[in-house]
């Protein structure tokens, strides 16, 4: 496959979720054109691109939560997935979205609990796996201290760890996230980075997240979609994808990209006016300089 393909990578799993063929629009503004993704359960997909180019949208689409003007989304046994009964779907598919509200008077185990609605029936009865799910999902997301807390007395990484856990608790096989390291510190991005690499690698989910940090997407994910201005430039593993011409054509800079002798993961940096002021000195005492490849 050519780096450059706009085509899905080929995966030896069967999909999980796919969209094919997908134009995206608001009111009658095409936003995504006729993107193409597959989601492989234990396998992480990470879309990254510049702000503006789609990448939101298309998970949303994949969520059932913007319809596509063509194109289609699947499941396994369901051609169309936008005909499943919404909580069929929900006990499948989960997103955890960038905008949610903050109910007051409500405690983070209440929260959490909202991901065991696809399981319930009438006056939430119905669902004996409930309170384990739920116990489990505060747990691996570090907020089981916090439990009988008020949403409302949380941080900004609190709160978006406890809607993490709402999605774990839900228990699909299908997880979304849309730029989940937002609003944490260090320590709680590598956490949930590690987390989604647990989710696939150690229960099969496929996850599918929208990154801005490029360093973070090239670490945690199998596959890598490059969008721009609403196309999909490229996709496949992040050493086919983060190509220094590539992203730097992409993000409208230069950016340069090596291997980290230690990890072998993919790095990039991208270089501003003043980053030379920086760079590590040859011996010879002039700044060091890589070229991005023609």
């Amino acid at each position: 496959m050519s780096p450059l393909s706009s085509e899905p990578v080929v995966a030896a799993e069967p999909p999980a979720l796919s969209g094919a063929g997908l134009c995206l629009a608001y009111d009658k503004t095409t936003v995504v054109h006729g993107a193409s993704l597959t989601l492989v359960r234990g396998q992480v997909t990470a879309l990254i691109g510049p702000n503006g180019s789609g990448k939101s949208t298309l998970l949303r689409s994949l969520a059932r939560l913007h319809r596509p003007t063509s194109g289609a989304v699947s499941l396994p046994g369901a051609e169309d997935a936008l005909t499943l009964r919404p909580k069929d779907f929900a006990r499948r598919v989960t997103l955890l979205s960038q905008s949610r509200p903050t109910p007051d008077g409500v405690t983070v185990r209440d929260i959490v609990g909202y991901g065991r609605h696809p399981y319930r029936g009438r006056y939430r009865h119905g669902d004996a796996d409930g309170p384990r799910a739920v116990a489990h999902a505060m747990e691996v997301t570090g907020v089981s201290e916090m439990a009988d807390r008020g949403v409302d007395e949380l941080s900004g990484g609190e709160l978006q760890r406890v809607w993490l856990a709402t999605c774990l608790a839900q228990d699909t096989a299908v997880l979304l996230l849309d730029e989940p390291t937002t609003y944490l510190d260090l320590r709680y991005q590598v956490e949930i980075l590690d987390l989604m690499r647990d989710l696939a690698d150690d229960h099969g989910v496929a996850v599918g997240v929208v990154l801005h940090d490029l360093n973070q997407a090239a670490a945690v994910a199998d596959q890598v979609v490059l969008l721009r201005k609403g196309v999909v430039q490229a996709s496949g593993t992040a050493a086919q994808v983060m190509r220094p011409d590539l992203l730097s054509e992409t993000y409208g800079l230069r950016i340069e990209v090596s291997l980290d002798p230690v990890t072998g993961l993919v790095r990039t940096e991208p270089v501003g006016r003043h980053t030379a002021r920086h760079a590590r000195p040859h011996a010879s005492g002039h700044e060091a300089r890589v070229d991005i490849p023609a």
